[in-house]
């Protein structure tokens, strides 16, 4: 079953609420995404911090439902 990318931005806004998120489907498939997502809540994290807090946002969905995502995250400017 693959997932909408309404979904995702759902479930990421709901866990960082500033966040500004822009989703891609890749492949046209519902299993290959790509996001951007820029929050202030990211300011002074490293990177890898970054991205856990994203892929924690989507409780586990991520290598299950989500297959695959390509992710870019950074703080406003």
């Amino acid at each position: 079953m693959a997932m909408e990318a309404r979904d995702i931005e759902s479930m990421i806004k709901e866990a960082i609420p500033d966040a500004q998120v822009t989703i891609q489907d890749l492949a046209g498939d519902g299993n290959h995404y790509s996001a951007t997502v820029i929050s202030e809540s990211f300011r002074g994290k490293s990177r890898v911090q970054q991205h856990q807090l994203v892929y924690q946002s989507l409780k586990g969905q991520m290598g299950g439902v989500l297959h695959a995502l390509a992710l870019q995250t950074g703080v406003p400017e």
